[in-house]
Formats: structure tokens, C-alpha cells, sequence
């Protein structure tokens, strides 16, 4: 297994690529603001002349994304395309262009923040019913409380099961740290109806194949999705695996490797935090 290069920013590289592909969360903000240094690298990468593409496992709307970045002082101007899983997941139920997104019905159960994600059912002809029994698949985007465990939904999973009944997931991630604060994602979820033996429909990273060099924070979403397509990869050590691999905000080579050993995927190369 080849070592992982450690970078102070990503001008050490940067006459090795023409396209990035960014993550967000984790990367560029924490959910509630941006990252200063984060910010002057997307500058910094402008101008230079490179083009960035925002690839999020955002689970809602393209559009509403970039409304919310810009909220949260992010400008549209410092990034040449976006695309979330949100968006993606919304295609799929709106086009239906396989055999089982036609099979899937149009009764949906959902588990999603009824405060962010609603807007993920506009456009789509689906009912949101209020019993497993009433449904014909599930629909998963994310949660309301940062204190909910994924296990608290264990009822209304098994009860899915054994109905046979799809899941679709719009954000693969397991955990997010919004403001500093961990919570879980939709993935956490659709995860643990797999290993009660449900059947999950993925939309979002490493399940879509859109990727040139890959910065996120994630080995199992960022770094696999990028190397799965042959691209390279730059994982920002100040996001999901902060506590594992930063010790006094350094970044420790020993625990990355570690990490890659234990999951199977290694960053070409990494930072502490996204930064020029």
C-alpha cells in the first residue's frame, strides 16, 4: 500500500490537474459557516484557471444547495458547476429510468428533516404516508434531531422488511459534524435496513461516476467514489475524521494509513484542512 502524500494546501498540486471535484461539508464549510482558509482556496483555484465542481451528498435540490452556500457567504462565482445527491435522487424518482424505480410506487414513508428536505418531494406526484403499512417504499434524506440514533428507527425498518419494501437513500454519509456537533446522515440508516436484509437504492458519492481529482472528507464516500473512477484523491483531515486523524489540529501519517489499512482505500494525498 503506497503512503499517502501529506500537502499544506492544494498549490503543491495544482499544475497536476485542470478539473476539481469539491466536496462541501467537511471541506469548505461545517454546516453552519465556511471555512476561512477554505474560501481563499477556491479563490486561489479560480484564479489559476482551474475549474471546481461542487459534488455534495447533499440530499436536496441543486438549487437549494446553492441558496443555502450563498447564505452561508459562499458565492455561486467560486465554483463552475454543482451537483448533490439530492439532485440526482430527485432525477431518478422524477424519470424513473429502470425497472425498479417504476416498480417503486408512488406512496413514500419518509425519514427526512421536515424543516430542510420537504422540497425534495416537489414535482414528483408521491404521496409522504404516515404508516410503513400505507407505503411503497421508503424515502430517506435525513434526520431533524442531532440526538437521533439510527437504531431508534429500528421498528419501522424491520416492519419495512419484512413488507419488502425498497429504500432510497439521498445522502450515503454516515455521520455529519454540524457546528462541531455529530449527527447521523440517511446512510446510517439505509445501512443498518441492508443488514436487516433490505434492498437500498444509493444516490450520491462513490455510487455515481463523476470524478477528475476528489477532495472530501470521507474515505468510504470521497476517496473510494474518486479512485473507483481512477481519479485522484485529497482527503481534508479537519472533517468526519478529525478525532481519528489529527492530533493539535497536526495531521498524523501514522493514523492515515491506518485508517486506509482498516478501510481499504488510501488518499493520494491529504490535508488538514482545505487551504491553497
Amino acid at each position: 500500500m503506497p503512503d499517502t502524500r501529506i500537502l499544506s494546501g492544494l498549490r503543491e498540486i495544482a499544475d497536476r490537474f485542470d478539473l476539481v471535484l469539491m466536496d462541501l461539508w467537511g471541506c469548505v464549510h461545517d454546516g453552519v459557516r465556511p471555512y476561512p482558509a477554505a474560501l481563499d482556496c477556491l479563490h486561489y483555484l479560480q484564479h489559476a484557471g482551474k475549474r471546481v465542481a461542487v459534488l455534495s451528498n447533499a440530499p436536496r435540490r441543486a438549487q437549494d444547495v446553492v441558496a443555502k452556500l450563498e447564505e452561508m457567504g459562499i458565492p455561486r462565482s467560486l465554483y463552475t458547476e454543482l451537483f448533490c445527491s439530492g439532485e440526482e435522487t430527485w432525477r431518478y424518482l422524477k424519470t424513473r429510468p429502470d425497472g425498479l424505480a417504476q416498480r417503486l410506487g408512488r406512496r413514500a414513508y419518509g425519514i427526512m428533516s421536515a424543516e430542510r428536505d420537504l422540497g425534495m418531494m416537489d414535482g414528483l406526484d408521491l404521496e409522504l404516508v404516515g404508516e410503513v403499512a400505507a407505503a411503497t417504499f421508503l424515502f430517506v434524506t435525513g434526520i431533524d434531531d442531532v440526538k437521533t440514533k439510527a437504531e431508534d428507527f429500528d421498528s419501522v425498518l424491520k416492519t419495512a422488511v419484512r413488507a419488502n419494501l425498497p429504500l432510497v437513500c439521498a445522502n450515503p454519509d454516515l455521520v455529519v459534524h454540524r457546528g462541531g456537533i455529530e449527527e447521523i446522515c440517511a446512510g446510517a440508516i439505509a445501512e443498518r435496513y441492508e443488514r436487516f436484509g433490505g434492498r437500498v437504492v444509493y444516490h450520491g458519492k462513490p455510487h455515481r461516476k463523476m470524478y477528475e481529482i476528489g477532495v472530501g472528507d470521507s474515505y468510504r464516500t470521497d476517496v473510494r467514489g474518486a479512485q473507483t473512477m481512477g481519479a485522484q484523491s485529497a482527503l481534508i483531515a479537519a472533517g468526519i475524521h478529525k478525532l481519528e486523524l489529527l492530533r493539535a489540529g497536526r495531521l498524523d501519517l501514522g493514523q492515515v494509513m491506518a485508517l486506509a489499512r482498516r478501510l481499504e482505500v488510501t488518499p493520494d494525498y491529504a490535508l488538514p484542512q482545505l487551504a491553497w
